[in-house]
């Protein structure tokens, strides 16, 4: 089953909403969800937050968050997955905050660097990962990874709920 049609379908299953924040991917994750038919009973919220501000106003990310840590970090996208489950009252809520590239990146975080954070209640997790192997930082197709990933990680989560 498509990785988007499995997440409708999970949700709708357990009555659960998700909601998303996202920089790097731009939207792509609230895209695909609601790109499947019955989408609008299982997403609440979706916030493309590019800007540390909106990230700040929005999200609630601390301002000391971004100056400590950056607003690429495991830090931040904890924050923004609180900060949109706080907002729309969903159930689970993903966060991405990354350098999609083709330029850009650190000597810690290259181009296709993406922390990916996620809430639930009153748990928050976040992980470091890259999408870049073999994609010469293809930003189209580094957006494309990070999202299924992001689906299929919503997946695994819903059905262990």
């Amino acid at each position: 089953m498509d990785v988007r049609k499995e997440i409708v379908t999970l949700l709708q299953s357990k009555n659960l909403k998700v909601s998303s924040a996202e920089s790097c991917t731009g939207g792509l994750i609230s895209q695909m969800i609601t790109s499947v038919p019955g989408a609008s009973s299982v997403f609440e919220l979706g916030v493309c937050s590019y800007s540390n501000d909106i990230k700040m106003k929005v999200l609630e990310v601390r301002k000391e968050t971004i100056a400590e840590f950056t607003e690429v970090s495991y830090r931040c996208a904890e924050e923004m997955a609180s900060g949109v489950l706080k907002l729309s009252g969903a159930d689970i809520a993903i966060s991405t905050t990354g350098y999609a590239g083709p330029s850009g990146g650190t000597e810690e975080n290259p181009v296709g660097t993406v922390y990916i954070g996620l809430a639930c209640g009153d748990e928050v997790t976040s992980e470091k990962k890259n999408f870049n192997e073999d994609l010469c930082n293809n930003r189209a197709l580094i957006c494309q990874r990070c999202a299924e990933y992001c689906l299929s990680k919503l997946c695994s989560m819903v059905k262990n709920m």
